[in-house]
């Protein structure tokens, strides 16, 4: 089930902390840089973000996917996805982005950036429609792709 999640709520803020820390380490080690800002993020951090969260949780009330949105006026943009790695190829992520892009479909665009190398993602991003913007260096031999999504 989708829930909007509440970064009011102390229980909620430690599992997006927990499944961030538990998804990010692949995506790190998938693009060859380990100080990906997520990875940096502290329980206070999260709170404090601003951004808008969206979870799967399942039936014992666990977070097992979450991903975060900032809406702005004229874009919507993806700033996390996250899938906790015991529920990986379960079609979680693609829930997520499913449930944005309807709850958001006024929305004229939407951005997302990921790890060029970050296979897994980009084949996500690209099925949803997303097409490659431009890509950009974040650290030394280290490149993340921004896609975007125009309605």
């Amino acid at each position: 089930m989708i829930s909007k999640l509440s970064l009011e709520d102390r229980d909620t803020v430690q599992q997006i902390w927990s499944l961030q820390h538990m998804a990010y380490p692949l995506e790190a080690e998938r693009i060859g840089f380990l100080e990906i800002p997520p990875l940096q993020d502290t329980f206070d951090m999260i709170r404090l973000c601003g951004e808008t969260f969206f979870g799967y949780v399942n039936e014992e009330g666990d977070i097992i996917g979450a991903i975060a949105i900032e809406p702005e006026q004229k874009q919507v943009t993806i700033s996390r996805m996250m899938v906790h790695p015991g529920h990986f190829r379960k079609g979680i992520a693609g829930i997520l982005i499913q449930h944005v892009l309807e709850s958001y479909k006024e929305a004229p665009k939407f951005v997302v950036s990921t790890g060029t190398l970050n296979t897994p993602a980009v084949n996500l991003y690209e099925k949803f429609g997303f097409v490659k913007d431009h890509v950009f260096e974040v650290a030394p031999g280290v490149e993340l792709t921004e896609f975007h999504l125009n309605l």
